[in-house]
């Protein structure tokens, strides 16, 4: 007999053949998948595949009373209560590690847009607006040479910092609190106000947690360059996105880089009006190659779960 799995969203066809292979599969294919929709279909389930957008909380895991283990096809599980689904000793798995070069090459393509104007370019070009070349016409900021702070350097954090050569640039990175990091070859650690203060660039790639919620706020903000640029690839709400829609109207700061939002998918307004800042739709793990990796390790947690193996990523304990 197959195991009973909901999977709320599909998957590419590699890792949903060796899913159906070994489970019966009901699939949730629509887009959101409502609340009441999840906790209707949950029952009889063994394992729930999910994504970040789905608010996995103690009433869903309820509906889910045979659940064994819940697969996030994520990095981060914000999404999850982990302390209620220990309760009800339900596994919580991620996908770590996967997505790890493909964030990075986002994070820098976020930096250079920025740093560059390239989409406020592209936008003035393709409304017509575009006069020609001129000697002061759309200038941006080199990187080379200047100060790239990262803030939260786990594994995506470090593979950005390895870049960092490439252009130019040398890397100061700090913690959220005083949690422990690894030593970084080539980059120092300091203090979060020291990074504010004196990085070009400040890119952030921390969890969420009530720790880093609003970690960047108005005070964060007025303590950073006025030529800086602020990239997030982490979660949204890291950053208080009216105190930067401010300060960027203020040019209290150069300009910003998003992927990641408050309120996904709405974007606060003031953020879309302003020419200074770069948006991209949470594309940070966006490549065929890593959207594949993550859900080949999503479904090998729950098998090896359902077979009475350790998962393979483990969520830790809160």
């Amino acid at each position: 007999m197959k195991f009973p799995v909901l999977l709320t969203y599909r998957i590419p066809s590699g890792p949903a053949r060796a899913l159906d292979e070994a489970c019966d599969v009901e699939r949730l294919d629509e887009r959101p998948v409502t609340r009441e929709r999840l906790m209707a279909r949950l029952p009889g389930k063994l394992a729930l595949i999910c994504l970040l957008t789905e608010r996995i909380d103690r009433a869903v895991l309820d509906a889910g009373r045979d659940l064994k283990v819940v697969a996030n096809i994520a990095v981060g599980y914000d999404n999850i209560d982990v302390a209620a689904a220990r309760e009800r000793g339900i596994v919580v798995t991620n996908t770590p590690d996967v997505l790890t070069e493909a964030t990075a090459e986002c994070t820098w393509a976020l930096i250079l847009a920025a740093a560059r104007r390239i989409p406020e370019g592209e936008r003035l070009l393709r409304r017509g607006a575009w006069t020609g070349w001129a000697l002061d016409f759309m200038l941006g900021t080199e990187l080379a040479g200047k100060q790239l702070g990262i803030v939260g350097m786990g594994r995506i954090g470090r593979a950005v910092a390895a870049r960092a050569p490439a252009f130019g640039m040398r890397v100061v990175y700090a913690e959220a609190g005083d949690h422990p990091a690894p030593q970084v070859d080539g980059a120092a650690r300091v203090s979060l106000d020291e990074l504010l203060v004196g990085s070009d660039v400040v890119s952030l790639h921390v969890p969420l947690t009530p720790e880093t919620r609003h970690l960047i706020d108005r005070r964060a903000l007025a303590r950073m360059r006025r030529t800086a640029i602020l990239v997030n690839t982490s979660r949204g709400p890291v950053v208080d996105e009216a105190a930067l829609a401010w300060a960027l109207e203020e040019r209290l700061i150069a300009a910003a880089a998003l992927d990641v939002y408050e309120r996904e998918p709405a974007v606060h307004p003031a953020l879309v009006a302003l020419e200074n800042v770069v948006l991209a739709p949470h594309m940070g793990s966006g490549t065929i190659e890593t959207r594949t990796a993550m859900a080949d390790l999503a479904v090998r947690n729950v098998l090896a779960v359902l077979n009475g193996r350790p998962p393979i990523t483990p969520v830790p304990s809160p």
